[in-house]
């Protein structure tokens, strides 16, 4: 009898594994995580390839599968020639991206009637390797680092940075470059990676997004504390507007998505079915799935950190210049030229926003000069490439209490002693920083006149830890 009921039980499981199988996977497919899989691929793959030039051979063995198991499924197919890449997750799921004019690397793109528009950066390196920082991208030797900097310490420092680069298991770094008074000191990247790399920032794109905000606002006349429904132009004003004038969304202004108080009910939520995953790689419109979110708190109440506000600042932006095609040419017109940052390219999404959020690319260099134009408050080589004030603003933190302590505009104040990310790690006060997803880091530090950056692609978040690297950085160099 036992045996009869055991039999029977496996005769009933094998009956019913192919029908849980079949319900899983209408499950990943109504939740669009096939398709979102070969999205992350086919945009990743595509602006490795095409922004930064890397060999395309080896990046979803690099870039992509270390990321999760699951995404062993996907296979790629390249054409150089249209600059396009192909991804099919389990050879059913097929999304593509293309290299567009002044927008990246693009999904979806066959979607698109392409703008004219002037040519997007060049992959090749245009400023001059030989010439020291910023002129150029070359860093001092050590003899002339200067009085007060541990020479010894700063090099067993980097050199400590880099075991490991390359392993997906380890800490992976990528890049570090270490400015004190406007000198460069280190500027190293990994093997594969050439000092003219353009690497990926994920939400270090964030703060740029802000000092492009905060300049076009100031060219535009915009006051940040306008109702986001008054701050478009009316001729190029978003669908989903009308929605928001309709209920408490009104109320939100343009400073609270550039401090994230917009108080909508969204989530930073990273599975392959939440909500992050979804806008980037599942919505042609990011800024339209954020505006999507129905009101939950009160505008500029409660600080939550969410990439959808970053998207909605886009969509702002956007609206305040008076065609798509000044839009996509703005960054390097406005920012990353005057600064001879040639390598920073901020893609949009199919539907052509700035997916500001995410998707800024930039050599290790160019990330130090936009950190350097941040500790100079918009200077650079006597000209004002952003209006004064940028610096405080990013300082000013978004709330008085809670996590908002340690958040500014579109900035982390990580030195905070009461809300900053690094709390015990004995950093300035004043420190500011970009960060980004695995790892990216570029650290202001006014008070001790230098920034440092460090890029890498660390799956494993134990791997590393940016706050020690920073104060151990620090620790090297001379107080002022």
């Amino acid at each position: 009898m036992v045996r009869s009921w055991i039999k029977r039980g496996f005769t009933i499981s094998a009956l019913l594994l192919p029908v849980l199988l079949v319900l899983a996977a209408i499950t990943l497919v109504a939740l669009g995580i096939p398709g979102n899989a070969a999205g992350m691929a086919a945009k990743g793959i595509c602006s490795a390839a095409f922004v930064a030039g890397r060999p395309w051979q080896k990046l979803l063995a690099e870039d992509v599968v270390p990321a999760s198991p699951v995404l062993a499924a996907i296979g790629i197919s390249v054409d150089e020639t249209a600059k396009t890449v192909t991804a099919r997750f389990a050879g059913l799921f097929e999304r593509q991206a293309r290299l567009l004019p002044n927008r990246g690397c693009v999904l979806d793109a066959d979607t698109i009637v392409v703008v004219q528009a002037p040519a997007g950066p060049s992959i090749q390196p245009i400023t001059d390797p030989l010439r020291p920082w910023p002129q150029g991208d070359a860093a001092l030797a050590p003899a002339d680092w200067g009085d007060g900097v541990d020479r010894l310490g700063l090099q067993q420092l980097v050199h400590d940075a880099f075991v490991g680069a390359g392993d997906p298991r380890a800490a992976n770094t990528r890049g570090i470059a270490i400015v004190h008074k406007g000198r460069m000191l280190v500027l190293r990247t990994a093997p594969g990676f050439e000092v003219s790399t353009p690497q990926h920032g994920w939400s270090m794109a964030k703060t740029v997004l802000g000092m492009l905000s905060y300049k076009l606002a100031a060219q535009t006349g915009l006051s940040f504390n306008t109702p986001v429904v008054d701050a478009f132009a009316k001729a190029r004003e978003p669908a989903w507007a009308a929605a928001w004038r309709a209920d408490a969304r009104k109320d939100i202004k343009v400073s609270d998505l550039l401090y994230m108080r917009d108080g909508l009910a969204s989530t930073e939520d990273y599975d392959p079915w939440g909500s992050v995953p979804r806008m980037l790689w599942g919505a042609p419109d990011a800024a339209a799935f954020a505006a999507s979110a129905k009101p939950e708190a009160a505008a500029g109440q409660r600080w939550r950190y969410l990439s959808a506000s970053a998207n909605l600042l886009a969509a702002v932006d956007r609206s305040r210049l008076p065609s798509d095609a000044d839009y996509w040419a703005y960054p390097a017109q406005a920012l990353f030229r005057p600064i001879g940052a040639h390598s920073a390219v901020l893609e949009t999404d199919t539907a052509g926003n700035w997916v500001g959020s995410s998707y800024l690319w930039a050599s290790v260099g160019d990330w130090a000069r936009l950190g350097q134009l941040v500790l100079q408050d918009g200077r650079w080589d006597g000209q004002q490439v952003l209006p004064p004030g940028w610096l405080q603003l990013a300082s000013t933190r978004s709330t008085t209490e809670g996590g908002g302590r340690g958040y500014g505009a579109h900035s982390w104040l990580i030195g905070d002693p009461q809300g900053g990310e690094c709390q015990g790690y004995g950093l300035p006060p004043d420190t500011v920083a970009m960060s980004g997803h695995w790892g990216q880091i570029v650290a202001v530090v006014p008070s001790r006149d230098a920034v440092i950056v460090r890029l890498g692609w660390t799956y494993l978040r134990k791997q590393f830890d940016a706050c020690a690297l920073v104060a151990a950085a620090l620790k090297a160099l001379p107080h002022l």
